[in-house]
């Protein structure tokens, strides 16, 4: 999932693929060192291509894992902006 989320950052915004990997790279540790524990390992699981789901409640990580990547997608694309 890693790679997708590069890729449709530097499909909306324009950036080269290592500029686009540099800038999710920048994100998603921003996010795990501000993110509960648990959080922030489900997130790491899922961009690694696991379920996200890091031992914790399973309610709360099913929910992570279907909302996670459309509202990183959306947070990330305005967050760097869009292209078009």
């Amino acid at each position: 999932m890693m790679n997708e989320l590069v890729n449709e950052v530097a499909s909306r915004t324009g950036l080269s693929p290592d500029q686009a990997q540099s800038a999710v790279t920048a994100a998603v540790e921003f996010l795990q060192a501000r993110l509960p524990a648990p959080l922030g390992g489900a997130l790491q699981s899922l961009l690694a291509g696991g379920s996200g789901d890091a031992g914790a409640g399973g309610g709360l990580m099913g929910t992570l894992e279907e909302g996670l990547e459309g509202k990183a997608m959306s947070a990330l694309g305005g967050l760097f902006g869009s292209k078009g």
